[in-house]
């Protein structure tokens, strides 16, 4: 086996990493009957000779050898290989279909489907292993040159294979044909509409037909309501839970205490976004993809996926309804009222998903504020404090992130637990998130934040989130007698040269305003000082604190007065809060909205607003709107000028309903809390400047558009 493998001087090809010398030991390890030197190997060739879907010179050569290996009964683990060349073929591929003209993608391809008989093979194998025909189903529809072919064999295999899951990649397999090639697009759609009115097909399989026909042609009307009924008809799952296999690639452990928690924390987050728990999930993504802006047909879908009978399509469900959420707008109450019913469902990983989903989408989740209530309170009343830090990870993850919810809600019912959390350290970082949200419980929760920022070391790795976020939380909170230990965070960060976090405690003293005065000397020397990055925060704390703009005042000119971008939008806030005293700074604004980025624009031209006021009107909605047109994150921004140009915004009033119009979120992110205040500044503004929607500006709109 491996005829020839060391025929090819290794060290004059590249993978991602350098020169290929290793990959003979690791085609040789593909074949170990060793399962853990296998897999170290397979990670290691998605790493370096596959790395994020990039193909090299190596790559290529090492393809004839993987062929080889699959070829041969004797190798174990064949399918792991396969799915391997599979994936190599999607991404070289998917540059051939989007005219990339990069040479090793072609060469890998052209290797591919000259070799491309033997995974047809295997996909039509019925003595073969199931995941083996798993693995190469996919290449028909990438590698198999002749359209006719490949079409025949799909429609061909379907009616002999008797698992549920090949028979669903063969129908997704064809549309990929089809998408691929449109001269095949036709009779695929034809096939798949012939499937998905078979009543003597299981329900799965049509619900598949009816997705990847609409992927390949267009929606119509009735799919929803007939994929719900196809839905209704599938049966219960014969298992606690239907697995898929784990995605293939390398995948790094992270051990407790060997990251920050928020790091391993995300990297847990990814793992679960990666999970599948029903057969059916990676076909409804699909169609949830393929409906797009249709909210009320995906809410539809949607609600009855939370209400299936299947825990791990209800689990599945809730992901996908937190991403219709955050990306679209819409009446999402029903979805969120079956989320929060998902709060007392009996599996406990749907619980904790459910109460995640609230958590993250807190700004709208208001009516399911009692059902949050009750999960903490029944959780802590039979678990006792220590729930927070469970051993069992569900049942920890559940509570944790229902306090959370609640304390963006801003309800003090998630105290306790917060309380518990920064009293033990605990995840104490998760509580530091958020206890911004309850000013009213200042008196608890700042001792202990101020506490917890006194325990920091800042000569430690990763340490500036999680300081930086205790001291932003303090400065929210706003309480004078956490001074001290603000202070003493900033003279540390300035030892260290921690230079975020530095600005972290700056813009911390800066809310607590003249209750910061004994920092004055501190706050004096940073704007003053050598620092470039901290010098324009500095200066909006001194103004702040000190109460003098006259003293800010030549300091934020020179700053303005520069080539460099950096911090130029703290200082044009900053003379646009001193107001018309700041005048001497107007010439250089009104050069700067000729700027080529969209956000020097918006906050020049709002600080042209505040300091000139309305004889600047004109230029000021000249660079305001079109900026926001350019880039919606702006939106936030725009708005919050356009409120205090009064009247003076009138001619933004056709942009103002256009922007209530668009379907996606918007502001700055894209978040759900940046979109909900947008919407809300944009309907105040309207309810101001045309209470009627019936002003000329709006009906000259009307006419030209």
């Amino acid at each position: 086996m491996l005829n020839g493998l060391h025929d090819i001087d290794w060290t004059q090809l590249h993978h991602a990493y350098g020169t290929a010398e290793e990959v003979p030991e690791l085609l040789a390890a593909l074949a170990s009957t060793d399962e853990e030197e296998r897999g170290k190997a397979l990670d290691r060739y998605y790493s370096a000779l596959f790395h994020q879907g990039s193909v090299y010179p190596a790559t290529t050569a090492s393809l004839p050898f993987l062929f080889e290996l699959v070829d041969d009964p004797a190798t174990p683990g064949r399918a792991a290989i396969v799915e391997l060349l599979t994936g190599i073929g999607h991404e070289s591929a998917a540059c051939e279909d989007h005219g990339y003209t990069d040479a090793d993608h072609s060469d890998a391809l052209a290797l591919l489907r000259r070799r491309s008989d033997v995974l047809v093979r295997f996909a039509t194998d019925d003595t073969g292993s199931r995941l083996l025909r798993q693995a190469a189903i996919p290449a028909l529809g990438l590698l198999v040159e002749d359209t006719v072919r490949a079409a025949a064999v799909l429609r061909g295999r379907l009616p002999a294979e008797p698992g549920v899951v090949e028979r669903l990649l063969l129908v997704e397999t064809m549309a990929t044909l089809a998408l691929r090639r449109t001269e095949a697009v036709p009779d695929a759609a034809a096939w798949l509409t012939a499937l998905a009115g078979d009543a003597a097909l299981d329900p799965t399989t049509r619900l598949a037909a009816l997705v990847h026909r609409a992927r390949c042609t267009e929606p119509d009307p009735q799919d929803v309501p007939a994929a719900i009924d196809l839905l209704r008809q599938e049966p219960a799952p014969a298992g606690e839970w239907w697995a898929s296999p784990a995605p293939a690639g390398p995948k790094p452990p992270i051990e407790p205490g060997s990251a920050p928690g928020y790091v391993i924390a995300a990297f847990a987050e990814l793992d679960r976004h990666a999970a599948v728990h029903s057969p059916t999930t990676r076909l409804l993504r699909a169609f949830h993809e393929v409906l797009d802006s249709r909210v009320p047909e995906r809410t539809a879908l949607l609600a009855e996926q939370l209400c299936s009978p299947d825990p791990g399509a209800r689990l599945d469900a809730l992901r996908m309804t937190a991403e219709l959420v955050k990306s679209w707008r819409g009446e999402h109450g029903s979805l969120i009222a079956l989320a929060a019913g998902r709060l007392a469902d009996p599996h406990p990983e749907v619980v904790a998903e459910a109460a995640a989903v609230l958590n993250a989408c807190h700004v709208i989740a208001g009516p399911a504020r009692e059902a949050l209530a009750a999960l903490v309170a029944a959780q802590r009343a039979e678990h006792g404090p220590q729930v927070w830090a469970s051993p069992e990870p569900h049942r920890r993850r559940a509570h944790q992130e229902a306090v959370l919810a609640l304390a963006q809600l801003g309800d003090e019912r998630a105290l306790p637990g917060l309380l518990t959390a920064l009293d033990t350290g605990d995840d104490a970082w998760r509580a530091v998130q958020v206890a911004r949200h309850l000013p009213t419980a200042t008196v608890e929760l700042a001792p202990r934040l101020a506490g917890l920022l006194r325990g920091f070391d800042l000569s430690r790795e990763w340490i500036e989130r999680e300081v930086r976020s205790a001291v932003g939380a303090l400065g929210v909170l706003g309480d004078a007698a956490v001074l001290p230990a603000l202070t003493e965070a900033l003279d540390a960060a300035v030892r260290e040269e921690q230079w975020g976090i530095v600005e972290s405690a700056l813009r911390a003293l800066q809310r607590l305003g003249p209750a910061a005065v004994p920092a004055l000397p501190r706050i004096r020397a940073l704007a003053h000082g050598p620092e470039a990055k901290v010098r324009p925060v500095a200066l909006g704390a001194l103004r702040a604190v000190g109460g003098d703009a006259a003293e800010v005042l030549p300091s934020l000119l020179e700053l303005l007065d520069t080539d460099s971008p950096f911090g130029l939008f703290e200082v044009v806030d900053l003379l646009g809060g001193i107001g018309p005293a700041a005048a001497a700074a107007l010439p250089r604004l009104r050069e700067l909205l000729t700027n080529g980025y969209d956000w020097v624009r918006v906050h020049c031209a709002a600080a042209l607003w505040d300091i000139g006021g309305a004889p600047e009107a004109a230029a000021v909605l000249d660079a305001l709107l079109p900026a926001w047109e350019n880039n919606s994150a702006t939106g936030g921004h725009v708005t919050a000028c356009l409120e205090r140009m009064g009247a003076a915004a009138a001619p933004a009033v056709p942009l103002l309903r256009a922007q209530l119009e668009l379907p996606q979120r918007g502001g700055r992110f894209g978040s759900i809390e940046e979109d909900e205040k947008l919407q809300r500044q944009c309907r105040t503004l309207l309810a101001r400047l045309d209470p009627d929607g019936q002003s000329p500006v709006t009906e000259g709109a009307r006419q030209n558009g």
